[in-house]
């Protein structure tokens, strides 16, 4: 499939605190790639990433056990790209895939780190990842052990950049404060969920830490599982991943939420934002990227995709940017009802 002509020029965004450049939209191998969807479908979609700009690919040890790594490597290694042309993540906490026995395989002890990463890295036929997080928070396995096993990582060449998700602010700041004590490297990223109808931790939460260390936000899930491109508002379609019987865990559990009055409660927000997404002459599902990639934090969207058309539908978010006037945003605002208060300083 060729690329389409109409494509805006891809922005390439500092992550953080760095000098890392990072595509702000990037290509996720969450539920797809190594697990639902088909190799070949795989490899269209990390292609036509990469033929428009996108420089930087997610995946984790936890993806479809471990074949997530195993199919992104493949691709790499399918085309040719050069290594020093783009960014690749991964993530550790959940390996047992890893091993025979559950118990060492995850968490973010300095084993696991060091083992995990080192699968990871057999798996994506890699060196080094450019960036590792830590793949939710490890609240048995102390602070500073963690801090170090990241920083012995990256030490001996194994990633360039540590960072968290799905942390709280207090863990990511007990982070920072170790590895001041300690003089070393400070987690730089964190990967929560973030779009219009999750916005607590990333517009409240980190705000104190935006400030202090330049905290960037790599979100995963902008569309919410599809939620906000406004396919569901009619019911489930027929070719939905929700809509057919499966084992995977995160698809039950969606299923479960169908006709609940959360459920009722989210389409009905989305629905309310067709009118905007109409007068702007786009899509829902391109204003809701396009509105995440609005936050000044966000170095880069990780969004998933199973045809080469996801790709390039994500990619025109970008040509809405300058439409978000603050007049926009605030009727979204007024639409959603669910913008966080902001903090306010007390003094007695």
């Amino acid at each position: 499939m060729s690329v389409p002509s109409d494509l805006p020029k891809m922005q390439y965004r500092f992550l953080g605190n760095s000098g890392l450049q990072v595509s702000c939209i990037s290509i996720g191998g969450w539920l797809t790639y190594g697990g639902h969807v088909a190799n070949e479908n795989t490899f269209a979609c990390m292609k036509a990433a990469w033929d428009v700009g996108i420089n930087f690919f997610d995946c984790a040890e936890g993806y479809a056990g471990g074949e997530s790594e195993k199919v992104m490597g493949e691709a790499i290694k399918k085309y040719g790209w050069k290594r020093n042309d783009y960014v690749i993540s991964t993530k550790i906490n959940w390996g047992a895939a890893n091993g025979d026995n559950p118990v060492n395989n995850g968490g973010l002890s300095r084993k696991h780190l060091v083992e995990g990463t080192k699968a990871s890295l057999e798996r994506l036929g890699l060196d080094y990842v450019d960036l590792l997080y830590a793949h939710r928070p490890d609240r048995h396995t102390p602070m500073e052990e963690i801090v170090r096993g990241f920083n012995y990582l990256i030490d001996t060449g194994k990633t360039f950049y540590w960072g968290t998700s799905e942390w709280n602010a207090d863990e990511i700041e007990r982070a920072h404060h170790v590895a001041a004590k300690l003089h070393l490297i400070a987690p730089i990223m964190e990967q929560p969920q973030y779009n219009l109808l999750v916005r607590e931790r990333c517009e409240k939460e980190y705000s104190l830490l935006y400030k202090e260390y330049n905290l960037a936000l790599t979100p995963f899930s902008p569309l919410k599982s599809g939620i906000l491109t406004g396919k569901y508002n009619d019911g489930i379609p027929s070719d939905s991943r929700f809509g057919h019987k499966s084992d995977d865990h995160y698809i039950k559990s969606m299923q479960a939420k169908f006709g609940t009055d959360d459920w009722e409660s989210e389409l009905k927000k989305v629905a309310a934002l067709k009118p905007i997404a109409d007068k702007l002459e786009t899509s829902q599902g391109r204003l809701a990227m396009a509105w995440v990639l609005k936050n000044p934090h966000v170095a880069s969207a990780i969004t998933g995709a199973s045809r080469p058309e996801q790709v390039y539908d994500s990619v025109k978010a970008i040509d809405l940017l300058p439409k978000l006037t603050e007049e926009v945003m605030r009727e979204i605002d007024e639409v959603l009802g669910n913008k966080p208060e902001a903090f306010t300083m007390r003094f007695s």
